[in-house]
C-alpha cells in the first residue's frame, strides 16, 4: 500500500530529477490536444455539426474524466507501475484510429477510448513525479508544463499532416505512444529497483479546501477546453483566416500555456501557491477581452499567447496544493486535479457548442470572459495548505 506523501532526498536538480515524467506527460498530452486540433477538420471533411463536434470533445472528456476518482484511489494503494505506460499507449491508439473510423459513433467511442487511457495515465504519474519533485513548485511546473508541451504539439505537429492528408492523418501519431509507453514502463521498473530514499510527511487530508480548489481547477478547465474547441473555428470563420492559420492560433495559445506553467512554478516558490493561483485568474480577464476584441488574425495571435500564459499561471500550483490538502492520497490529488477536474470542464464544451450553432463562435470566446470571475471568486476562499 502506497500512504503519505512522498519527499525527496535527491540532491539532483530539478529537470534531471522531472525529466522522464516531463517527457511523458508531453507524449500523453498530446492526445489530448490532437482532439481539439482534429475537430475543425472533422467539421470540414465530413459536415458535422457544432453540436456533433462538441460531441467528440465531450467523449474524450467523460473518458478522461469519470475513472478518475477510482484510479485515484487505486493509485493510493497499489504501485501499479504499468498503469501510466499502459494509459498512455491506449490514448494514443484510440485518438490515432479515430481519423479512421467511417461513422460517427465509432469517432464518438474511440475517443472516448483514448480519454480513458489519458485518465489512466494521470493519478499515477502524478504520485510519482510528485515524489520526485519534493516540496518544489518549480520541479512540478515542469512535469506539469510536460502536458502543455503536448497539447501545443499537438495543433502544431497535426494540423500540416491534416491539411495536407485528411483527417485520417491521425493515424500517423500511434508509434509515438506506443513507443513511450514502453520507454517509461522501462524507467518504472528501474525506479522499482533503484528506490530513492523518500521521507513520507503524512498530515491531515482537507477535503473542504480541496473540494473548493477543484472547483477553481474546473473553472479554469472550462474556458481551456472552450478556447482549445473553438478558437481555430473563430479565426477561420470570424476572422476570415486561413486553416493554417487557425491552427496557428491554437498552437500559440498553448505555447503560451507552457510559458505560463513554469513560471506560475516559480512565482509560487517566491509569493505562494495561493497569491500565485489569484494572480492567475485575474489575469486571465483582460487577455479573453483582448483575444475577443481583436478585429485581426494576426494581431490576435499576440492575443492568444497572453490568454495562455494567463490560464496556465495556476495549473503546477493547483496540482501541487491539491496534493497538500492531501498528503495522504496523492494519487487522488492529482487524478482528481490533473484529470476530473481539467476534464469536467469539457462536459460544459456542449452548451458552448449550441451557443455556436445559434450564434457563431464569437459569442463562445464572448460568453468565455467573463467565467474567470468565478475563479477569482473562489480563489479568495483557498485556505493556507500550511496552516492546519
Amino acid at each position: 500500500m502506497v500512504t503519505g506523501q512522498a519527499v525527496q532526498l535527491d540532491s539532483r536538480s530539478a529537470w534531471q530529477r522531472m525529466r522522464h515524467w516531463a517527457f511523458a506527460h508531453a507524449v500523453d498530452d498530446f492526445y489530448q490536444g490532437l482532439v481539439p486540433a482534429s475537430i475543425p477538420f472533422f467539421v470540414l471533411e465530413r459536415d458535422y455539426s457544432y453540436v456533433a463536434a462538441s460531441g467528440l470533445a465531450l467523449a474524450a472528456t467523460l473518458g478522461s474524466s469519470l475513472p478518475q476518482p477510482i484510479l485515484g484511489v487505486i493509485a493510493d494503494r497499489w504501485r501499479m507501475l504499468w498503469l501510466a505506460p499502459a494509459g498512455l499507449a491506449v490514448a494514443g491508439i484510440g485518438a490515432g484510429l479515430a481519423g479512421l473510423a467511417p461513422s460517427y459513433p465509432l469517432v464518438w467511442l474511440l475517443l472516448l477510448l483514448s480519454g480513458i487511457g489519458i485518465a489512466a495515465f494521470h493519478p499515477a504519474a502524478g504520485r510519482d513525479a510528485r515524489r520526485a519533485a519534493g516540496d518544489s513548485a518549480t520541479a512540478m511546473s515542469l512535469f506539469a508544463a510536460g502536458g502543455s508541451v503536448g497539447f501545443f504539439l499537438a495543433p502544431a505537429v497535426a494540423t500540416p499532416a491534416l491539411v495536407s492528408l485528411g483527417v485520417g492523418a491521425t493515424a500517423l501519431f500511434i508509434p509515438p505512444a506506443v513507443l513511450m509507453g514502453f520507454v517509461l514502463w522501462r524507467f518504472q521498473q528501474r525506479q522499482s529497483r533503484n528506490p530513492v530514499a523518500a521521507k513520507h510527511s503524512g498530515g491531515r487530508d482537507r477535503w473542504v479546501p480541496f473540494l473548493v480548489l477543484t472547483a477553481v481547477a474546473v473553472v479554469r478547465s472550462v474556458i481551456s477546453g472552450g478556447i482549445a474547441t473553438f478558437l481555430a473555428l473563430y479565426w477561420i470563420n470570424h476572422l476570415g483566416a486561413s486553416q493554417a492559420l487557425g491552427g496557428a492560433a491554437l498552437t500559440v495559445f498553448f505555447v503560451g500555456g507552457v510559458a505560463g506553467t513554469l513560471t506560475g512554478g516559480r512565482l509560487a516558490d517566491r509569493l505562494g501557491v495561493l497569491r500565485t493561483i489569484q494572480i492567475g485568474s485575474v489575469a486571465a480577464i483582460p487577455a479573453l477581452v483582448a483575444l475577443r476584441a481583436t478585429p485581426d488574425p494576426w494581431l490576435g495571435l499576440l492575443a492568444a499567447a497572453a490568454v495562455g500564459v494567463a490560464m496556465n499561471i495556476p495549473f503546477a500550483v493547483l496540482v501541487k496544493l491539491g496534493q497538500d490538502y492531501l498528503p495522504n492520497r496523492p494519487g487522488t490529488a492529482a487524478g482528481v486535479t490533473l484529470g476530473l477536474a481539467v476534464s469536467a470542464g469539457g462536459a460544459f464544451v456542449p452548451i458552448l457548442g449550441i451557443l455556436a450553432d445559434h450564434s457563431g463562435p464569437q459569442a463562445v470566446l464572448t460568453a468565455l470572459c467573463f467565467v474567470p470571475l468565478a475563479a477569482v471568486a473562489l480563489g479568495l476562499l483557498l485556505a493556507d495548505p500550511s496552516a492546519e
